[in-house]
Protein backbone atom coordinates (compact mmCIF):
# COMPACT_ATOMS: atom_id res chain seq x y z
CA UNK A 1 0.00 0.00 0.00
CA UNK A 2 2.80 2.42 0.89
CA UNK A 3 4.50 1.69 -2.42
CA UNK A 4 1.36 2.45 -4.35
CA UNK A 5 0.94 5.71 -2.36
CA UNK A 6 4.49 6.78 -3.16
CA UNK A 7 3.90 6.23 -6.87
CA UNK A 8 0.80 8.47 -6.83
CA UNK A 9 2.68 11.25 -5.03
CA UNK A 10 5.71 11.25 -7.30
CA UNK A 11 4.62 14.42 -9.17
CA UNK A 12 4.41 16.74 -6.14
CA UNK A 13 7.21 17.72 -3.74
CA UNK A 14 4.75 17.96 -0.90
CA UNK A 15 3.23 14.62 -1.75
CA UNK A 16 6.71 13.08 -1.99
CA UNK A 17 7.66 14.40 1.41
CA UNK A 18 4.50 13.07 2.99
CA UNK A 19 4.90 9.77 1.14
CA UNK A 20 8.41 9.34 2.49
CA UNK A 21 7.09 9.89 5.99
CA UNK A 22 4.18 7.63 5.29
CA UNK A 23 6.49 4.85 4.18
CA UNK A 24 8.21 4.80 7.55
CA UNK A 25 4.99 5.11 9.46
CA UNK A 26 3.30 2.44 7.31
CA UNK A 27 5.98 -0.05 8.22
CA UNK A 28 5.66 0.88 11.86
CA UNK A 29 1.86 0.78 11.75
CA UNK A 30 2.03 -2.53 9.92
CA UNK A 31 4.10 -3.81 12.74
CA UNK A 32 1.60 -2.38 15.21
CA UNK A 33 -1.33 -3.46 13.09
CA UNK A 34 -2.61 0.06 12.51
CA UNK A 35 -4.25 0.90 9.16
CA UNK A 36 -4.17 4.52 7.86
CA UNK A 37 -7.06 6.16 6.13
CA UNK A 38 -5.54 7.02 2.72
CA UNK A 39 -8.49 9.17 1.67
CA UNK A 40 -8.03 11.38 4.74
CA UNK A 41 -4.32 11.80 4.02
CA UNK A 42 -4.97 12.69 0.39
CA UNK A 43 -7.50 15.30 1.45
CA UNK A 44 -5.04 16.72 3.95
CA UNK A 45 -2.33 16.95 1.30
CA UNK A 46 -4.64 18.82 -1.05
CA UNK A 47 -5.46 21.22 1.76
CA UNK A 48 -1.77 21.80 2.47
CA UNK A 49 -1.07 22.49 -1.18
CA UNK A 50 -3.89 25.04 -1.29
CA UNK A 51 -2.48 26.70 1.82
CA UNK A 52 0.95 26.77 0.22
CA UNK A 53 -0.43 28.48 -2.91
CA UNK A 54 -2.33 30.95 -0.73
CA UNK A 55 0.81 31.69 1.27
CA UNK A 56 2.78 32.27 -1.90
CA UNK A 57 0.13 34.68 -3.16
CA UNK A 58 0.13 36.41 0.21
CA UNK A 59 3.92 36.67 0.06
CA UNK A 60 3.75 38.23 -3.40
CA UNK A 61 1.11 40.65 -2.15
CA UNK A 62 3.26 41.57 0.85
CA UNK A 63 6.30 42.12 -1.33
CA UNK A 64 4.24 44.23 -3.74
CA UNK A 65 2.84 46.25 -0.86
CA UNK A 66 6.33 46.73 0.55
CA UNK A 67 7.62 47.93 -2.82
CA UNK A 68 4.69 50.33 -3.09
CA UNK A 69 5.32 51.51 0.46
CA UNK A 70 8.99 52.10 -0.31
CA UNK A 71 8.04 53.96 -3.47
CA UNK A 72 5.52 56.01 -1.53
CA UNK A 73 8.11 56.67 1.17
CA UNK A 74 10.61 57.90 -1.41
CA UNK A 75 7.95 60.09 -2.99
CA UNK A 76 7.03 61.62 0.37
CA UNK A 77 10.69 62.15 1.13
CA UNK A 78 11.18 63.82 -2.22
CA UNK A 79 8.17 66.05 -1.59
CA UNK A 80 9.47 66.84 1.88
CA UNK A 81 12.85 67.83 0.51
CA UNK A 82 11.17 69.90 -2.21
CA UNK A 83 9.03 71.70 0.36
CA UNK A 84 12.07 72.27 2.56
CA UNK A 85 13.87 73.75 -0.43
CA UNK A 86 10.92 76.04 -1.19
CA UNK A 87 10.74 77.08 2.44
CA UNK A 88 14.46 77.78 2.46
CA UNK A 89 14.12 79.93 -0.65
CA UNK A 90 11.23 81.89 0.83
CA UNK A 91 13.00 82.34 4.14
CA UNK A 92 16.20 83.37 2.43
CA UNK A 93 14.34 85.75 0.15
CA UNK A 94 12.70 87.52 3.09
CA UNK A 95 15.31 87.57 5.84
CA UNK A 96 18.29 85.50 4.73
CA UNK A 97 21.53 86.39 2.98
CA UNK A 98 21.39 86.47 -0.83
CA UNK A 99 25.06 85.68 -1.34
CA UNK A 100 26.32 82.17 -2.00
CA UNK A 101 29.72 83.05 -0.62
CA UNK A 102 31.20 80.45 1.68
CA UNK A 103 32.70 81.30 5.08
CA UNK A 104 36.03 83.01 4.69
CA UNK A 105 39.34 82.56 6.45
CA UNK A 106 40.48 79.59 8.51
CA UNK A 107 36.91 78.76 9.47
CA UNK A 108 36.31 77.52 5.92
CA UNK A 109 39.33 75.22 6.09
CA UNK A 110 38.29 73.80 9.43
CA UNK A 111 34.61 73.30 8.67
CA UNK A 112 34.55 72.36 5.00
CA UNK A 113 37.93 71.54 3.51
CA UNK A 114 38.80 69.19 6.36
CA UNK A 115 35.74 67.12 5.47
CA UNK A 116 36.96 66.63 1.92
CA UNK A 117 40.74 66.35 2.11
CA UNK A 118 43.24 64.04 3.66
CA UNK A 119 45.56 65.54 6.23
CA UNK A 120 48.58 65.81 3.91
CA UNK A 121 46.54 67.54 1.20
CA UNK A 122 45.00 69.88 3.72
CA UNK A 123 48.44 70.70 5.10
CA UNK A 124 49.77 71.50 1.62
CA UNK A 125 46.79 73.73 0.90
CA UNK A 126 47.15 75.47 4.26
CA UNK A 127 50.80 76.17 3.46
CA UNK A 128 49.79 77.78 0.17
CA UNK A 129 47.12 79.87 1.88
CA UNK A 130 49.54 80.91 4.62
CA UNK A 131 52.06 82.03 2.00
CA UNK A 132 49.43 84.12 0.22
CA UNK A 133 48.28 85.66 3.50
CA UNK A 134 51.86 86.47 4.49
CA UNK A 135 52.46 88.10 1.10
CA UNK A 136 49.27 90.08 1.43
CA UNK A 137 50.22 91.13 4.95
CA UNK A 138 53.66 92.22 3.71
CA UNK A 139 52.12 94.35 0.98
CA UNK A 140 49.63 95.76 3.44
CA UNK A 141 52.42 96.70 5.83
CA UNK A 142 54.05 98.85 3.14
CA UNK A 143 50.82 100.67 2.42
CA UNK A 144 49.93 103.87 4.16
CA UNK A 145 47.45 103.30 6.91
CA UNK A 146 43.97 104.31 5.88
CA UNK A 147 42.66 107.29 7.80
CA UNK A 148 39.76 106.71 10.12
CA UNK A 149 36.71 108.87 10.57
CA UNK A 150 35.11 111.09 7.95
CA UNK A 151 36.57 110.93 4.46
CA UNK A 152 38.05 114.18 3.14
CA UNK A 153 36.08 116.09 0.52
CA UNK A 154 37.57 115.48 -2.95
CA UNK A 155 40.02 118.16 -4.07
CA UNK A 156 38.70 118.31 -7.64
CA UNK A 157 35.37 119.79 -6.59
CA UNK A 158 35.08 123.58 -7.03
CA UNK A 159 35.27 125.67 -3.85
CA UNK A 160 33.07 128.65 -3.08
CA UNK A 161 34.21 130.80 -0.15
CA UNK A 162 31.65 132.05 2.35
CA UNK A 163 33.12 134.53 4.85
CA UNK A 164 31.39 134.70 8.22
CA UNK A 165 32.09 137.93 10.14
CA UNK A 166 31.42 137.97 13.91
CA UNK A 167 28.41 140.02 15.00
CA UNK A 168 30.62 142.22 17.19
CA UNK A 169 32.78 143.15 14.22
CA UNK A 170 29.69 143.90 12.16
CA UNK A 171 28.35 146.22 14.88
CA UNK A 172 31.56 148.06 15.79
CA UNK A 173 33.38 147.96 12.46
CA UNK A 174 36.80 146.67 11.38
CA UNK A 175 38.65 149.63 12.90
CA UNK A 176 38.07 148.24 16.39
CA UNK A 177 39.49 144.80 15.63
CA UNK A 178 42.61 143.17 14.24
CA UNK A 179 42.31 139.99 12.18
CA UNK A 180 44.52 137.30 13.71
CA UNK A 181 43.51 134.25 11.68
CA UNK A 182 40.63 132.15 10.45
CA UNK A 183 39.02 128.75 10.86
CA UNK A 184 37.90 126.90 7.75
CA UNK A 185 35.12 124.32 7.62
CA UNK A 186 34.08 122.60 4.39
CA UNK A 187 30.52 121.44 3.75
CA UNK A 188 29.20 119.69 0.66
CA UNK A 189 26.38 121.52 -1.11
CA UNK A 190 24.60 120.95 -4.40
CA UNK A 191 23.50 123.47 -6.97
CA UNK A 192 20.25 122.74 -8.71
CA UNK A 193 20.72 121.05 -12.06
CA UNK A 194 19.82 123.38 -14.86
CA UNK A 195 19.02 123.24 -18.55
CA UNK A 196 20.19 126.23 -20.56
CA UNK A 197 19.37 127.36 -24.07
CA UNK A 198 22.40 127.66 -26.32
CA UNK A 199 21.47 130.64 -28.48
CA UNK A 200 23.57 130.22 -31.61
CA UNK A 201 24.07 133.56 -33.38
CA UNK A 202 25.83 133.18 -36.73
CA UNK A 203 27.31 136.58 -37.57
CA UNK A 204 27.33 137.79 -41.18
CA UNK A 205 30.09 139.96 -42.64
CA UNK A 206 30.74 141.79 -45.88
CA UNK A 207 34.10 143.06 -47.02
CA UNK A 208 34.55 146.81 -46.60
CA UNK A 209 36.60 147.33 -49.76
CA UNK A 210 33.85 146.00 -52.04
CA UNK A 211 31.04 148.22 -53.32
CA UNK A 212 29.64 145.69 -55.74
CA UNK A 213 26.25 144.28 -54.96
CA UNK A 214 27.61 140.75 -55.41
CA UNK A 215 30.37 141.27 -52.90
CA UNK A 216 31.36 138.25 -50.85
CA UNK A 217 29.37 137.73 -47.67
CA UNK A 218 30.75 135.43 -45.00
CA UNK A 219 28.78 133.80 -42.19
CA UNK A 220 29.80 131.64 -39.27
CA UNK A 221 29.41 127.89 -39.69
CA UNK A 222 26.66 126.15 -37.78
CA UNK A 223 28.15 124.12 -34.91
CA UNK A 224 27.73 120.41 -35.52
CA UNK A 225 25.22 118.51 -33.41
CA UNK A 226 25.14 114.76 -32.70
CA UNK A 227 21.67 114.67 -34.26
CA UNK A 228 21.51 116.81 -37.37
CA UNK A 229 19.07 119.70 -36.97
CA UNK A 230 18.26 118.35 -33.54
CA UNK A 231 16.97 120.17 -30.50
CA UNK A 232 19.44 118.79 -27.95
CA UNK A 233 23.15 119.34 -27.49
CA UNK A 234 25.66 116.65 -26.48
CA UNK A 235 25.46 117.47 -22.77
CA UNK A 236 21.69 117.06 -22.58
CA UNK A 237 21.74 113.93 -24.73
CA UNK A 238 24.40 112.38 -22.51
CA UNK A 239 22.34 113.27 -19.45
CA UNK A 240 19.28 111.45 -20.78
CA UNK A 241 21.36 108.41 -21.71
CA UNK A 242 23.00 108.15 -18.29
CA UNK A 243 19.75 108.62 -16.40
CA UNK A 244 17.93 106.08 -18.54
CA UNK A 245 20.49 103.27 -18.70
CA UNK A 246 22.95 103.93 -15.90
CA UNK A 247 20.42 105.08 -13.30
CA UNK A 248 17.63 102.91 -14.79
CA UNK A 249 15.01 105.66 -14.88
CA UNK A 250 12.10 105.01 -17.25
CA UNK A 251 11.14 107.72 -19.71
CA UNK A 252 8.05 108.89 -17.83
CA UNK A 253 10.23 109.66 -14.81
CA UNK A 254 12.64 111.56 -17.01
CA UNK A 255 9.67 113.58 -18.24
CA UNK A 256 8.86 114.53 -14.65
CA UNK A 257 12.47 115.35 -13.78
CA UNK A 258 12.91 117.73 -16.70
CA UNK A 259 9.47 119.21 -16.09
CA UNK A 260 10.63 120.24 -12.61
CA UNK A 261 13.47 122.08 -14.33
CA UNK A 262 11.00 123.90 -16.55
CA UNK A 263 11.55 121.90 -19.74
CA UNK A 264 8.85 119.84 -21.41
CA UNK A 265 10.51 116.84 -23.06
CA UNK A 266 8.08 114.22 -24.30
CA UNK A 267 9.12 110.63 -23.84
CA UNK A 268 8.57 110.04 -27.56
CA UNK A 269 11.10 112.80 -28.28
CA UNK A 270 13.73 111.28 -26.00
CA UNK A 271 13.05 107.82 -27.41
CA UNK A 272 13.63 109.16 -30.92
CA UNK A 273 16.89 110.78 -29.83
CA UNK A 274 18.16 107.52 -28.38
CA UNK A 275 17.30 105.57 -31.52
CA UNK A 276 19.25 108.04 -33.68
CA UNK A 277 22.22 108.00 -31.32
CA UNK A 278 22.23 104.20 -31.23
CA UNK A 279 22.54 104.18 -35.02
CA UNK A 280 25.40 106.69 -34.74
CA UNK A 281 27.23 104.46 -32.24
CA UNK A 282 26.81 101.19 -34.17
CA UNK A 283 30.27 101.35 -35.85
CA UNK A 284 31.90 101.87 -32.45
CA UNK A 285 30.11 98.85 -30.96
CA UNK A 286 31.14 96.75 -33.97
CA UNK A 287 34.78 97.78 -33.48
CA UNK A 288 34.61 96.95 -29.76
CA UNK A 289 33.14 93.56 -30.65
CA UNK A 290 35.94 92.79 -33.12
CA UNK A 291 38.55 93.82 -30.56
CA UNK A 292 36.91 91.68 -27.87
CA UNK A 293 37.03 88.66 -30.19
CA UNK A 294 40.83 88.92 -30.17
CA UNK A 295 40.84 88.05 -26.45
CA UNK A 296 41.87 84.49 -25.47
CA UNK A 297 38.57 83.93 -23.68
CA UNK A 298 35.15 85.51 -23.36
CA UNK A 299 32.58 85.23 -20.59
CA UNK A 300 28.92 85.11 -21.55
CA UNK A 301 25.47 84.77 -20.03
CA UNK A 302 21.88 85.74 -20.86
CA UNK A 303 18.74 87.02 -19.19
CA UNK A 304 15.16 87.51 -20.29
CA UNK A 305 13.27 90.75 -20.90
CA UNK A 306 9.69 91.61 -21.77
CA UNK A 307 9.12 93.36 -25.08
CA UNK A 308 5.93 95.32 -25.61
CA UNK A 309 3.83 94.14 -28.56
CA UNK A 310 0.45 95.17 -29.94
CA UNK A 311 -1.57 92.59 -28.03
CA UNK A 312 0.61 91.46 -25.14
CA UNK A 313 4.23 91.47 -24.07
CA UNK A 314 6.47 88.78 -25.46
CA UNK A 315 9.79 87.57 -24.17
CA UNK A 316 13.15 88.60 -25.58
CA UNK A 317 16.69 88.07 -24.35
CA UNK A 318 19.74 90.15 -23.50
CA UNK A 319 23.15 88.52 -23.92
CA UNK A 320 26.38 89.81 -22.44
CA UNK A 321 29.93 89.21 -23.64
CA UNK A 322 32.78 90.25 -21.36
CA UNK A 323 36.42 90.52 -22.33
CA UNK A 324 37.72 91.22 -18.79
CA UNK A 325 39.65 94.47 -18.55
CA UNK A 326 38.63 95.58 -22.04
CA UNK A 327 35.00 95.46 -23.12
CA UNK A 328 31.50 94.67 -21.90
CA UNK A 329 29.12 94.05 -24.80
CA UNK A 330 25.36 93.51 -24.71
CA UNK A 331 23.24 92.15 -27.52
CA UNK A 332 19.51 91.57 -27.91
CA UNK A 333 17.77 88.65 -29.57
CA UNK A 334 14.15 87.59 -29.89
CA UNK A 335 14.88 83.99 -28.98
CA UNK A 336 17.25 82.09 -26.74
CA UNK A 337 18.35 79.51 -29.29
CA UNK A 338 21.22 78.32 -31.48
CA UNK A 339 20.69 81.04 -34.07
CA UNK A 340 21.01 83.74 -31.42
CA UNK A 341 24.26 82.22 -30.15
CA UNK A 342 25.60 81.88 -33.69
CA UNK A 343 24.97 85.57 -34.30
CA UNK A 344 26.43 86.54 -30.93
CA UNK A 345 29.70 84.66 -31.45
CA UNK A 346 30.03 84.73 -35.25
CA UNK A 347 33.73 84.75 -36.10
CA UNK A 348 35.02 84.09 -32.59
CA UNK A 349 37.62 81.43 -31.85
CA UNK A 350 38.83 80.75 -28.34
CA UNK A 351 37.64 79.76 -24.89
CA UNK A 352 34.06 80.48 -23.88
CA UNK A 353 33.32 80.66 -20.15
CA UNK A 354 29.60 79.98 -19.84
CA UNK A 355 26.99 77.89 -18.12
CA UNK A 356 26.02 74.44 -19.38
CA UNK A 357 23.03 75.51 -21.46
CA UNK A 358 22.40 73.34 -24.50
CA UNK A 359 22.42 76.34 -26.90
CA UNK A 360 26.23 76.42 -26.73
CA UNK A 361 26.84 72.75 -27.44
CA UNK A 362 26.84 73.01 -31.25
CA UNK A 363 29.61 75.63 -31.00
CA UNK A 364 31.83 73.23 -29.08
CA UNK A 365 31.14 70.46 -31.58
CA UNK A 366 32.63 72.56 -34.38
CA UNK A 367 35.90 72.87 -32.49
CA UNK A 368 36.65 76.58 -32.97
CA UNK A 369 35.21 77.43 -29.55
CA UNK A 370 36.38 75.54 -26.47
CA UNK A 371 34.08 75.03 -23.50
CA UNK A 372 35.13 76.28 -20.06
CA UNK A 373 32.40 75.80 -17.48
CA UNK A 374 31.73 77.80 -14.35
CA UNK A 375 32.42 76.41 -10.89
CA UNK A 376 30.06 78.96 -9.36
CA UNK A 377 27.20 77.29 -11.24
CA UNK A 378 28.29 73.89 -9.93
CA UNK A 379 28.59 75.24 -6.40
CA UNK A 380 25.10 76.70 -6.56
CA UNK A 381 23.44 73.27 -6.64
CA UNK A 382 25.27 72.10 -3.52
CA UNK A 383 24.65 75.39 -1.77
CA UNK A 384 20.92 74.87 -2.36
CA UNK A 385 21.14 71.36 -0.91
CA UNK A 386 22.54 72.54 2.45
CA UNK A 387 19.00 72.67 3.86
CA UNK A 388 17.97 69.21 2.68
CA UNK A 389 21.16 67.15 2.58
CA UNK A 390 23.74 69.03 4.65
CA UNK A 391 26.22 66.19 5.10
CA UNK A 392 26.87 65.54 1.42
CA UNK A 393 26.47 69.22 0.54
CA UNK A 394 29.23 70.20 2.96
CA UNK A 395 31.56 67.59 1.49
CA UNK A 396 31.01 68.93 -2.03
CA UNK A 397 31.35 72.52 -0.85
CA UNK A 398 34.56 71.54 0.89
CA UNK A 399 36.14 70.48 -2.38
CA UNK A 400 34.82 73.49 -4.29
CA UNK A 401 35.73 75.84 -1.47
CA UNK A 402 39.28 74.52 -1.63
CA UNK A 403 39.43 75.40 -5.35
CA UNK A 404 38.22 78.93 -4.68
CA UNK A 405 40.73 79.34 -1.87
CA UNK A 406 43.54 78.39 -4.22
CA UNK A 407 42.27 80.94 -6.75
CA UNK A 408 42.21 83.62 -4.08
CA UNK A 409 45.82 82.87 -3.23
CA UNK A 410 47.01 83.20 -6.86
CA UNK A 411 44.72 86.01 -7.96
CA UNK A 412 47.61 88.36 -8.81
CA UNK A 413 50.08 85.70 -9.96
CA UNK A 414 51.35 85.52 -13.58
CA UNK A 415 49.94 82.92 -15.93
CA UNK A 416 52.66 80.27 -15.64
CA UNK A 417 52.73 80.40 -11.86
CA UNK A 418 48.96 80.04 -11.77
CA UNK A 419 49.22 76.96 -13.96
CA UNK A 420 51.88 75.38 -11.73
CA UNK A 421 49.92 75.99 -8.54
CA UNK A 422 46.70 74.75 -10.11
CA UNK A 423 48.39 71.53 -11.18
CA UNK A 424 49.82 71.06 -7.71
CA UNK A 425 46.81 71.96 -5.57
CA UNK A 426 43.66 72.32 -7.68
CA UNK A 427 44.06 69.22 -9.83
CA UNK A 428 44.06 66.76 -6.87
CA UNK A 429 41.01 68.54 -5.48
CA UNK A 430 39.20 68.15 -8.79
CA UNK A 431 40.10 64.47 -9.08
CA UNK A 432 38.83 63.69 -5.60
CA UNK A 433 35.70 65.75 -6.07
CA UNK A 434 34.73 63.91 -9.24
CA UNK A 435 35.60 60.54 -7.67
CA UNK A 436 33.24 61.41 -4.84
CA UNK A 437 30.56 62.43 -7.37
CA UNK A 438 30.94 59.12 -9.22
CA UNK A 439 30.68 57.15 -5.99
CA UNK A 440 27.56 59.00 -4.88
CA UNK A 441 25.96 58.66 -8.31
CA UNK A 442 26.45 54.88 -8.47
CA UNK A 443 25.49 54.30 -4.84
CA UNK A 444 21.77 54.63 -5.55
CA UNK A 445 21.28 56.83 -2.48
CA UNK A 446 20.51 60.02 -4.42
CA UNK A 447 16.84 60.85 -4.77
CA UNK A 448 15.87 62.26 -8.14
CA UNK A 449 14.78 65.88 -8.49
CA UNK A 450 16.63 66.98 -5.36
CA UNK A 451 19.33 69.68 -5.27
CA UNK A 452 22.06 67.22 -4.30
CA UNK A 453 21.07 64.88 -7.15
CA UNK A 454 21.07 67.77 -9.63
CA UNK A 455 24.42 68.99 -8.34
CA UNK A 456 26.15 65.63 -8.71
CA UNK A 457 24.63 65.12 -12.16
CA UNK A 458 25.68 68.61 -13.29
CA UNK A 459 29.24 68.11 -12.09
CA UNK A 460 29.59 64.71 -13.77
CA UNK A 461 28.11 65.94 -17.05
CA UNK A 462 30.35 69.03 -17.15
CA UNK A 463 33.51 67.33 -15.90
CA UNK A 464 35.60 68.27 -18.94
CA UNK A 465 34.57 71.91 -19.02
CA UNK A 466 34.93 72.35 -15.27
CA UNK A 467 38.53 71.13 -15.39
CA UNK A 468 39.49 73.33 -18.35
CA UNK A 469 40.96 76.03 -16.12
CA UNK A 470 43.66 73.64 -14.90
CA UNK A 471 45.49 73.71 -18.25
CA UNK A 472 45.43 77.46 -18.97
CA UNK A 473 46.31 80.02 -16.31
CA UNK A 474 44.44 82.77 -18.16
CA UNK A 475 41.05 81.15 -17.62
CA UNK A 476 38.94 82.13 -14.61
CA UNK A 477 37.41 79.47 -12.42
CA UNK A 478 33.96 81.05 -12.61
CA UNK A 479 31.72 83.19 -14.78
CA UNK A 480 30.78 85.71 -12.09
CA UNK A 481 31.92 88.68 -14.16
CA UNK A 482 29.19 88.20 -16.77
CA UNK A 483 26.54 87.48 -14.14
CA UNK A 484 27.56 90.66 -12.37
CA UNK A 485 27.15 92.69 -15.55
CA UNK A 486 23.72 91.15 -16.21
CA UNK A 487 22.51 92.58 -12.91
CA UNK A 488 22.45 95.92 -14.70
CA UNK A 489 19.57 94.63 -16.84
CA UNK A 490 17.90 92.98 -13.85
CA UNK A 491 17.90 96.27 -11.91
CA UNK A 492 16.58 98.05 -14.99
CA UNK A 493 13.69 95.58 -15.37
CA UNK A 494 12.47 96.47 -11.89
CA UNK A 495 12.12 100.09 -12.99
CA UNK A 496 11.11 100.18 -16.64
CA UNK A 497 9.47 96.70 -16.56
CA UNK A 498 9.72 96.14 -20.32
CA UNK A 499 11.24 97.58 -23.49
CA UNK A 500 8.99 99.20 -26.05
CA UNK A 501 10.17 97.36 -29.16
CA UNK A 502 12.99 95.33 -30.68
CA UNK A 503 14.66 98.56 -31.81
CA UNK A 504 14.37 99.91 -28.28
CA UNK A 505 15.99 96.76 -26.92
CA UNK A 506 18.88 97.14 -29.39
CA UNK A 507 19.37 100.76 -28.35
CA UNK A 508 19.39 99.55 -24.75
CA UNK A 509 22.12 97.03 -25.61
CA UNK A 510 24.20 99.69 -27.39
CA UNK A 511 24.34 102.21 -24.59
CA UNK A 512 24.45 99.62 -21.83
CA UNK A 513 27.59 98.27 -23.52
CA UNK A 514 29.24 101.69 -23.40
CA UNK A 515 28.14 102.45 -19.85
CA UNK A 516 29.13 99.03 -18.51
CA UNK A 517 32.55 99.31 -20.15
CA UNK A 518 32.99 102.76 -18.59
CA UNK A 519 32.17 101.39 -15.18
CA UNK A 520 34.57 98.47 -15.54
CA UNK A 521 37.38 100.85 -16.52
CA UNK A 522 36.58 103.61 -14.01
CA UNK A 523 35.47 106.26 -16.53
CA UNK A 524 32.90 108.93 -15.60
CA UNK A 525 29.96 108.11 -17.89
CA UNK A 526 28.35 111.51 -18.50
CA UNK A 527 31.58 113.26 -19.50
CA UNK A 528 32.54 110.32 -21.70
CA UNK A 529 29.22 110.24 -23.56
CA UNK A 530 29.19 114.02 -23.95
CA UNK A 531 32.64 114.03 -25.54
CA UNK A 532 31.87 110.89 -27.55
CA UNK A 533 28.81 112.55 -29.09
CA UNK A 534 30.94 115.57 -29.96
CA UNK A 535 33.55 113.44 -31.74
CA UNK A 536 31.56 110.64 -33.37
CA UNK A 537 30.09 112.57 -36.33
CA UNK A 538 33.48 113.59 -37.69
CA UNK A 539 35.80 110.81 -36.44
CA UNK A 540 37.60 108.67 -39.00
CA UNK A 541 35.93 105.27 -39.48
CA UNK A 542 39.18 103.28 -39.52
CA UNK A 543 40.14 104.78 -36.13
CA UNK A 544 36.77 104.34 -34.50
CA UNK A 545 38.11 101.96 -31.82
CA UNK A 546 40.05 104.90 -30.36
CA UNK A 547 36.73 106.21 -29.03
CA UNK A 548 35.99 103.03 -27.05
CA UNK A 549 36.25 103.27 -23.25
CA UNK A 550 39.28 100.95 -23.26
CA UNK A 551 41.28 103.53 -25.27
CA UNK A 552 39.58 106.67 -24.00
CA UNK A 553 42.24 108.00 -21.63
CA UNK A 554 44.87 107.93 -24.35
CA UNK A 555 42.52 109.35 -26.98
CA UNK A 556 41.31 112.17 -24.73
CA UNK A 557 44.88 113.25 -23.97
CA UNK A 558 45.81 113.55 -27.66
CA UNK A 559 46.18 117.15 -28.98
CA UNK A 560 43.93 116.37 -31.94
CA UNK A 561 41.11 115.32 -29.64
CA UNK A 562 41.53 118.35 -27.41
CA UNK A 563 41.40 120.65 -30.45
CA UNK A 564 38.19 119.07 -31.73
CA UNK A 565 36.53 119.29 -28.34
CA UNK A 566 37.63 122.88 -27.78
CA UNK A 567 36.11 123.86 -31.13
CA UNK A 568 32.68 122.60 -30.07
CA UNK A 569 30.80 125.51 -28.45
CA UNK A 570 28.16 123.23 -26.93
CA UNK A 571 30.77 121.28 -24.99
CA UNK A 572 32.42 124.52 -23.87
CA UNK A 573 29.07 125.66 -22.54
CA UNK A 574 28.76 122.53 -20.35
CA UNK A 575 32.11 123.32 -18.72
CA UNK A 576 30.99 126.71 -17.41
CA UNK A 577 29.65 127.10 -13.91
CA UNK A 578 25.92 127.84 -13.74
Amino acid sequence: MASRWRSCCAGSPTRRAVADGLDGRSEFDHQEGVTLDLATLASRLDELEREQVALRKALVAVETARALAEQERDEYKRRYLELMERFRKLERGMVGPKSERLPDGKQLALELISLALEERDKAALDDLLDESEEAAAEVKAHRRRKPTGRKPIPEHLPRVTIEVVPEEVQREGLDAFVKIGEEVTEVLERRAASVVVARVVKLKFKRKDSNHEAAEIVIGATPELPIERGLAGPGLLADTLVKRWQDHLPLHRLEDIYAREGVELARSTMCGWHQRLAELAEPLIAAMRADAFAAPFLCTDATGVLVQAKEKCRRGHFWVLVAPGKHVLFEYSRKHDNDAVDHLLAGYEGYLVADAHVVYEHLYARGDIVKANCWAHARRYFHKSLATDPERARIALGYIGGLFRVEKAIADAPRRKRERIRQKHSKPLCERFFSWCDAEWTSGRLLEDTPIHDGVRYARNQREGLQRFLADGRLPIHNNVSERELRRQAVGRKNWLFVGSDDGARANATFTSLLASCRMLGIEPWAYLRDLLCLLPRWSAHRILELAPVAWDQTLAAPETQALLAANPYRTLTLREP
